[in-house]
């Protein structure tokens, strides 16, 4: 949403609640909030199977009625226009998404179009996209078609930290890839002037927000990895600070300091169908690197984002998003994605061709096959 007079910009959510077993008080959440049921939630598989009975319990306790809705994978838009419907023949009064990056997008966008609160519950701590007033949609084959905006945030984000410790390992990592891009992003958008994702300049808080998020994953992310392998009863301290680095803090600074070459070359990447396989957070690590290759950053820069995403697991070349040996033909289709107009590649503070695209993505490859090498 454009801002015109460039005003500086903030946006967050209007309430956030991180705990183990914090899905106890989603009902009381929202009745805090002054929002009344139906609540009508649309929920993966696994959040269902996970918290289903939690959420009988804490609507009851709210006085609310709800249904569930089965998430059908792919944030579409035939799967939103299915969610819409269902929901609005429940006579939904809020919306609650829980599971995944997309379950969430799919959750806002019907929220949006109904006109009605959005409640967001991740139960993967794998991506940004909770806080935030944007779903990224895609084609039915995975391919990155658009990204659509709305008018305001969710009204609340419920983060139960004791299920995020209970999912898979590399989802919490992929989280840290998407985290990872939102300081070298916000920097580029800053230097460059370039409008935050609500179309307005960045905040000084927006901007401190950006970097405490590059020095929190530095500071926690392995010790968030041993956690996760741990079994600990309860999301030791260094977990929870990961959770919501990966959560809140990326939210907000991608949202609210801007997006660059990462996540644009991301979506290039989207084209290609062997990453389908990979993570959204994974594709962005390797994107932040070939960010860094095309805006020429200091060597010591460059090596420190190398070690952390050795050190953790994240991607560093081609073939660990599932492009060993690309060709030259399907670098230019990724690059020529990622530079069409209207992308945030073009917030980088100099002029980028796909050209250019094209050799950074070979360039981030080959520095990242020689650090695995030297680390052999």
């Amino acid at each position: 949403m454009l801002n015109g007079a460039r005003n500086q910009v903030f946006a967050c959510p209007l309430r956030y609640t991180q705990g183990p077993d914090a899905t106890k008080v989603l009902g009381a959440e929202i009745a805090g909030l002054g929002l009344r049921g139906p609540v009508f939630v649309l929920a993966g598989r696994a959040a269902t199977a996970a918290l289903a009975q939690t959420w009988s319990e804490t609507f009851a306790a709210a006085g609310m009625v709800f249904t569930t809705h089965a998430f059908g994978g792919e944030c579409s838009r035939a799967e939103i226009a299915r969610g819409r419907a269902a929901a609005a023949a429940f006579g939904a009064r809020v919306i609650v998404a829980a599971g995944g990056g997309k379950a969430l997008d799919a959750g806002r966008a019907i929220a949006d179009e109904l006109g009605l609160p959005a409640v967001c519950c991740p139960t993967i701590a794998s991506t940004d996209a909770p806080c935030s007033a944007l779903s990224v949609i895609y084609t039915e084959g995975g391919v990155v078609e658009a990204i659509q905006q709305y008018h305001h945030n969710p009204e609340l984000v419920l983060v139960d930290s004791a299920v995020i410790m209970r999912a898979p390992l590399r989802l919490l990592i992929a989280g840290m890839g998407d985290a990872l891009s939102t300081w070298f992003e916000a920097r580029a958008c800053f230097r460059s002037g370039a409008p935050n994702v609500r179309g307005g300049r960045a905040t000084r808080t927006a901007m401190a927000i950006a970097e405490c998020c590059w020095r929190s994953l530095q500071d926690d992310g392995l010790a968030a990895i041993a956690a996760m392998k741990s079994s600990a009863a309860v999301p030791p301290p260094e977990l929870e600070r990961i959770i919501e680095t990966n959560t809140l803090i990326s939210g907000l600074g991608f949202e609210s300091a801007g997006l660059a070459g990462a996540h644009a070359i991301h979506n290039g990447i989207t084209v290609a169908e062997g990453s389908h396989a990979y993570f959204h957070g994974e594709k962005v690590a390797f994107g932040t690197l070939a960010q860094l290759v095309l805006e020429q950053a200091p060597k010591a820069e460059l090596d420190g984002v190398l070690d952390f995403c050795v050190s953790t697991g994240l991607p560093v070349t081609l073939g660990q998003i599932g492009l060993a040996g690309a060709s030259d033909e399907l670098i230019s289709r990724i690059a020529h994605r990622a530079v069409i107009p209207g992308e945030s590649i073009h917030h980088e503070p100099f002029a980028v061709t796909a050209a250019a695209v094209a050799e950074a993505i070979r360039g981030a490859d080959a520095v990242g096959r020689a650090r695995l090498a030297a680390r052999a």
